[in-house]
């Protein structure tokens, strides 16, 4: 089975996977929007139910994480949940919460609803600051001995790799391109030290949360790794430098009744943007041979999105010369 493939997970090998783990499906399968995985909504019985409950079931994309990796995770999510953090945990099921079904590995989760996080609702900024505070806390309490890092290796030299070799992008915009991203990258291994790597969320960005009264919650960690406690932080900054540190403050003063945040890491953001761009491009470039890819992305084999990009990076080489943001006004 390739990293790509997912063609042998059919509706009647799920229901078969879900029978296994002891569950009477009751409804059909209905697909959430996930790229990386596949994801299904799902009502059944369980033993002496007297009625159907809703599930959530995730088969995660074959070869993208080792067995070690996937416990890792899971582990980290009781870890979170055991302290009262707001995360959706694996179900355990006859002692496992990894199950495995035909080659696939999976995880059964409770059905959890809830509204879209609004990134300019102070209330609910503050509510994920004391949030992320929290869950740092316990992130920093152990290290992952399997989960990878944010490095300049895995974020930006394998993914450059991988762009130097796609045959995508045009001709005529190459060799701006390489020389760009080659100048990004350098300015990123110069300005990319960080002193403390703790377990993180990884990509906490408002797509990946959603809020109820009692505050703000992720559905998973899929991407968690280590890496500086700011990569939680900086994805819910947006608007000028202004708007970003009104922003940063008042997480902060939520974040910080939990856990102590280190302003030296503010001059991380802006390698860490850069990063997630060309990790970005070269997620898709790997993705491209499952057909889910080339249908919900088909601007990528564009030279518009490529003259696009060339774009961003240099935008993103400005930024990269600036000073980095600080708690303190610009006068």
């Amino acid at each position: 089975m390739s990293v790509f493939d997912f063609s042998t997970l059919q509706p009647d090998l799920i229901l078969d996977a879900l029978t296994h783990c002891g569950l009477d499906v009751s409804s059909g399968l209905l697909a959430l929007n996930s790229y990386e995985n596949r994801v299904y909504q799902f009502s059944a019985y369980v033993a002496d139910g007297l009625r159907p409950e809703k599930y959530v079931v995730k088969f995660y994309r074959p070869q993208r994480w080792t067995e070690q990796q996937l416990l890792e995770e899971h582990s980290f999510a009781f870890e979170l949940a055991a302290a009262d953090i707001p995360v959706v945990a694996p179900f355990v099921i006859n002692g496992q919460s990894l199950q495995q079904y035909m080659g696939y590995y999976f995880a059964l989760f409770p059905s959890r609803g809830g509204r879209t996080l609004e990134v300019d609702n102070d209330e609910q900024l503050a509510m994920l600051g004391r949030f992320l505070g929290r869950l740092h806390l316990v992130g920093n309490a152990k290290k992952f001995i399997h989960r990878p890092a944010f490095t300049i290796e895995s974020q930006l030299l394998q993914s450059q790799q991988v762009l130097n070799a796609l045959p995508y992008i045009p001709s005529y915009i190459r060799p701006a391109f390489d020389v760009v991203l080659e100048q990004v990258i350098a300015l990123c291994i110069a300005q990319y030290q960080p002193k403390r790597m703790i377990r993180l969320h990884g990509d906490c960005h408002a797509g990946n949360l959603f809020y109820v009264d009692q505050g703000p919650f992720f559905v998973d960690l899929d991407d968690c790794r280590s890496g500086p406690a700011i990569q939680d932080l900086w994805m819910m900054l947006s608007g000028d430098r202004q708007q970003q540190r009104d922003t940063l403050e008042l997480m902060l003063e939520e974040y910080e009744q939990y856990y102590e945040f280190d302003p030296a890491e503010l001059r991380l953001i802006e390698p860490l943007r850069a990063m997630r761009m060309v990790h970005y491009m070269a997620w898709l470039a790997r993705r491209w041979q499952d057909p889910a890819f080339p249908m919900n992305f088909p601007w990528f084999a564009t030279d518009k999105y490529w003259e696009q990009q060339c774009l961003v990076l240099k935008e993103q080489l400005f930024f990269l010369q600036q000073a980095p943001l600080s708690l303190v006004p610009d006068y």
